[in-house]
């Protein structure tokens, strides 16, 4: 992706509280203004003809599931049905696994989005690079902002219910 943001703590599992969220506010305010800056390379992945709905909905599908957030979860499996993705993929999904009947085409960037998300967006290179010779540089980077867009909303997600997890004294866990 075009910034690497590895030096800096992005998010933790606290105790307690088993899925990954804003521990900051300046790590919530460099993913937002990466998301403001790279405006052009959001309108390009979302109009792309090769990054499809459907695409992008298995990519979110597969971030999501790793970081578990209940919001991103329920708004992409509609989004995922909208899309003409069937009920047995989602559900696949939905148990942590990587559907068999992928389209060929978008099986390694499933993988890699999960992947992606399991290494806190820190893949390896040698996949990140077999990514970007597979779909081309547009398209890998497109598939990067799609990961970058997901990514945030399940952190944000999960920081809400952080939050109220601690308003709660543990007592609701989402």
């Amino acid at each position: 992706m075009t910034e690497n943001l590895s030096d800096q703590p992005r998010q933790f599992k606290g105790k307690g509280f088993q899925k990954r969220f804003y521990n900051s506010w300046s790590a919530f305010w460099k993913d937002l203004i990466f998301l403001f800056s790279n405006r052009n390379r959001i309108k390009s992945a979302m109009r792309s003809d090769q990054l499809t709905m459907a695409f992008r909905e298995r990519l979110m599908l597969a971030v999501t599931e790793v970081n578990h957030c209940r919001y991103c979860r329920s708004f992409h499996v509609q989004q995922a049905y909208q899309a003409g993705i069937s009920k047995e993929e989602v559900q696949t999904y939905l148990e942590g696994a990587i559907p068999e009947d992928v389209p060929d085409d978008q099986k390694i960037a499933v993988a890699y989005a999960r992947h992606w998300a399991e290494n806190e967006t820190r893949p390896d290179l040698a996949f990140e690079n077999q990514i970007r010779e597979f779909y081309g540089e547009n398209v890998f980077l497109d598939i990067g902002m799609v990961l970058r867009m997901i990514w945030m909303g399940n952190l944000l997600g999960n920081s809400l219910d952080y939050l109220l997890y601690r308003l709660s004294f543990g007592k609701r866990r989402a």
